[in-house]
């Protein structure tokens, strides 16, 4: 965000709208993935995400003007939308049951190696002196080179029998899956805040001791490698029970947005915001994944896709509004005010609600602890 502000001279409610524009193509590829995987199966709305982003990022990497740029971030985005609920397909029908909350956290995870070596890339340009634009060209290759192993990968993953579209999203439509919707909504709203703004909050002053631009390039390094706790969110819910869980992870989120409020300018509260983020998104991602598919095992894929979309929506609300907020009151308000909405959550995060399983035919529930 800072280069393209500064290439584009774009204000804060406009890369606010470019940024909710993008998650407005997440949440397109959403719904189109879905319509994909019940017709052809998962290989499909995966390959067609890849393209997707090859092209979106492509288009970044030679953007002139900011109407090229927001098509780019747009069809870059879409490829989150079409590839993540088919890989929760595949897990549901190919793994069993007692690893599945450990393979779809391991999947969710993923994310946080590419944002780290996103980082990486990223600091190459200023030790190097290459342009962002390499940087975007860069990332294109790599979702080519991510296209042709998911080709090999998913050839052997058939298509899912078909079930009544109908009467499955309206048994989604239960009051048990309300948590799971609403702390998808609020996750949506803050990470995408985060990855809207943080880098530009934190390269506003840069940091004492290091170049001008090492920064941003730090924030995704640090996102990406406290991520990387994401693989033990299984069995961290084993010990300390759900409603625990995402207790904690909106305090972590919290956390996180308040660092970057009222420690910009330090290393410090570099690696500690962008760290909890890292650990918030990647943990709440499993957990959307396993919590869905364990309430809603006889359809995980839409289940998730249901969650996904609650997240989507929140995505494209959030950025949008907070550069408004930036434009009018500041980002350290704007960031304090956003740290809000996940402690407000945890409010309400109390056991009796965060039904986790449902029983197929007792109608009896399973509680988080």
């Amino acid at each position: 965000m800072p280069e393209f502000r500064s290439e584009f001279s774009m204000s804060a409610a406009s890369a606010g709208l470019v940024s909710s524009l993008g998650f407005a193509g997440f949440f397109a590829g959403l719904l189109v993935a879905q319509l994909l995987l019940n017709r052809r199966g998962p290989e499909h709305p995966v390959l067609a995400g890849l393209a997707a982003a090859t092209l979106g990022l492509g288009l970044v990497a030679i953007a002139p003007n900011v109407p090229i740029l927001a098509a780019g971030v747009f069809l870059a985005a879409t490829s989150a939308g079409f590839a993540w609920t088919p890989f929760n397909d595949a897990v549901h029908r190919k793994v069993r049951d007692r690893d599945r909350a450990s393979a779809l956290s391991v999947i969710s995870t993923g994310t946080s190696v590419g944002i780290a070596l996103a980082g990486v890339v990223a600091l190459g340009m200023v030790f190097f002196g290459f342009g962002w634009r390499i940087c975007w060209g860069v990332f294109a290759a790599a979702s080519i080179v991510a296209l042709a192993i998911n080709w090999a990968a998913l050839r052997q993953v058939e298509k899912a029998p078909d079930d009544p579209p109908e009467a499955v999203w309206r048994d989604l439509l239960q009051p048990v899956a309300l948590p799971l919707f609403g702390v998808a909504f609020i996750f949506g709203i803050t990470s995408a805040i985060y990855i809207s703004f943080a880098a530009d909050r934190f390269a506003e002053d840069g940091l004492p001791g290091l170049p001008q631009g090492t920064a941003p390039a730090l924030v995704f390094i640090f996102y990406g490698l406290f991520g990387l706790t994401g693989l033990a969110t299984d069995r961290l819910r084993d010990r300390i029970g759900l409603t625990w869980l995402v207790r904690l992870l909106m305090l972590a989120g919290a956390g996180s947005l308040a660092a970057a409020a009222f420690m910009p300018d330090h290393l410090g509260g570099l690696a500690t915001s962008a760290g909890l983020q890292g650990i918030h998104v990647m943990m709440t991602s499993a957990v959307l994944a396993f919590w869905s598919e364990s309430l809603f095992p006889a359809f995980p894929s839409l289940s998730f896709t249901a969650a996904l979309l609650a997240v989507a929506a929140g995505c494209v609300i959030g950025p949008a509004l907070a550069g408004l907020a930036v434009g009018s009151l500041g980002p350290q308000v704007m960031f304090y005010a956003a740290a809000v909405l996940p402690l407000v959550a945890m409010v309400f995060i109390r056991a009796r609600f965060m039904v986790e399983r449902q029983s197929d035919t007792t109608g009896s529930i399973e509680v988080g602890a």
